[in-house]
């Protein structure tokens, strides 16, 4: 799917599926998105969309294309039993109407530091006001992962720095070639 093309594919839950969404840019996916996708996979969600923001006020590193490609990669790598509940697509516009569109009652979203709490909370009033009948949940990253955030991770790489331990080696090798 090039980046020209987003469609929303919706999902059944006539099933009693409890639908779930992990919104982000994901410039580029790191181990503390990853954390977040499993830990929702496995304990909230019946099935998880991985949903990835066009989001060009951001001005990303990398495509769209290359974005949702690089977060299937990573999802690819987990254990069956979680992957097969997750879905990665990408998506533009408001994002209740992206979680309407796919019959999604939960957004998940991560929180690493109480720095993140402030903006997450004020876009959490607002979309419950554009749907009360979706609900934000907030995962806080793991311990090992409460300091990574794609914006550091494209910062150390640029300027010749490892990154290994926070991106997956196919990330970290698309980081290196995008950056060299």
């Amino acid at each position: 799917m090039g980046d020209g093309v987003l469609a929303d594919m919706p999902t059944d839950t006539k099933d009693g599926q409890r639908v779930g969404i992990y919104p982000g840019t994901f410039d580029p996916i790191t181990n503390g998105h990853l954390d977040i996708i499993q830990r929702a996979a496995r304990h909230m969600c019946d099935r998880l969309i991985v949903s990835v923001a066009v989001n060009a006020g951001k001005g990303p590193l990398f495509t769209l294309q290359e974005r949702t490609d690089m977060v299937q990669e990573d999802v690819n790598q987990l254990p069956e039993a979680t992957r097969r509940k997750i879905q990665v697509v990408p998506f533009e516009g408001l994002l209740v109407h992206h979680a309407e569109a796919m019959n999604a009652e939960l957004i998940v979203r991560g929180l690493r530091a109480i720095s993140d709490f402030e903006y997450e909370f004020q876009m959490t009033g607002m979309n419950a006001r554009l749907n009360r009948e979706i609900e934000t949940v907030f995962l806080m990253s793991s311990e090992r992962h409460q300091f990574i955030s794609s914006r550091f991770v494209k910062e150390i790489r640029s300027l010749g720095g490892d990154v290994e331990q926070f991106v997956s080696p196919h990330v970290k090798e698309r980081l290196d070639w995008k950056l060299s």
